[in-house]
Parts: C-alpha cells; sequence; structure tokens
C-alpha cells in the first residue's frame, strides 16, 4: 500500500472564503466599520447577511421596496466585483447603480470606456444567495466575466 493518495477534484478547489472575491468583500465590510464594531466577528460572521436560504426567501414577500441595508450590502458586492477585477488587471473599475424604489435598477461596472458588467437587478429586496460558496462562485463569475473584457478590449479599457 503506498503513502501518497491522488488529489481529487474537491480537494484541489479553494474554499469559498479564500477565493479573491470574497476577500475584497470582506475588505470592503472591513473598511466600512470606522468605529471597530465588527472587529470581533469573524469572516463568515461579517457577511452572514448575503446568505438567504429557502426559507428566509419564502419569509420575504415577492412584491417589495428594499431597505437602505440591502442596497448598501449590493453595493459592497459590486464594489468587491470592480477591486477583485482591478487587482486582476490593474485598471481601475468603477461601480455606478441606479435604482428605482421598487427594487428595478441597473448596475454597471465601467473600465475607462469599457463597460465590463452590464446587470439588470430586479427583485432587489430578495438579494442573496443559498451558500458561501454560491456567493463566491457568482462573485467570481462576474470578476471572470468583468477580466475577459478588459483583456479582449484592452485600448478601450485603458482610454
Amino acid at each position: 500500500m503506498s503513502d501518497t493518495t491522488t488529489a481529487t477534484p474537491e480537494a484541489t478547489t479553494v474554499a469559498p472564503m479564500e477565493t479573491p472575491f470574497i476577500q475584497e468583500l470582506v475588505k470592503q465590510w472591513r473598511a466600512q466599520d470606522s468605529y471597530g464594531t465588527w472587529e470581533k466577528k469573524n469572516d463568515e460572521e461579517l457577511l452572514a447577511p448575503y446568505i438567504v436560504d429557502k426559507e428566509a426567501r419564502r419569509a420575504i414577500p415577492i412584491i417589495g421596496d428594499p431597505d437602505p441595508e440591502v442596497l448598501w450590502r449590493l453595493e459592497l458586492f459590486y464594489n468587491a466585483i470592480g477591486l477583485a477585477t482591478e487587482r486582476a488587471t490593474g485598471i481601475m473599475v468603477s461601480p455606478m447603480m441606479k435604482m428605482s424604489h421598487e427594487g428595478f435598477g441597473r448596475m454597471i461596472l465601467t473600465a475607462g470606456r469599457l463597460i465590463v458588467i452590464n446587470k439588470h437587478l430586479r427583485d432587489v429586496h430578495r438579494f442573496g444567495f443559498l451558500s458561501m460558496e454560491k456567493l463566491a462562485e457568482e462573485g467570481g463569475k462576474l470578476v471572470d466575466s468583468a477580466v475577459d473584457m478588459i483583456n479582449r478590449f484592452p485600448e478601450v479599457a485603458r482610454f
């Protein structure tokens, strides 16, 4: 019997809390804590409001206005996507959000003259993810998409 084991795909995946996107999201939250209120909270506790399981989602009305805290979490989510994209490409990425009081709107992230993310948002009052893995996965997909767009059109992104 050999002491070596073959690596399984699960063993080579990165834990959600170690992904570049989640690390940027945590930094965004920590930067907002000007009075040190969240110093004793670990990273998972800070990001817990992003996790909305099926039961919690059922408790949220289908139609409703987003409260300011949900909008703030949404902004931090996209800010983290922009910063993770900046770190990967070296090009500044700026978020812009336009939201109606009913929770419908649009979020774009721009690099120079290039729109790297263009998301139409609806039902923002129900914004959240089933698990930390889904949060990391969705954020990672958006970062990858933005990096790909910058790599495809670098001259527009640098303009």
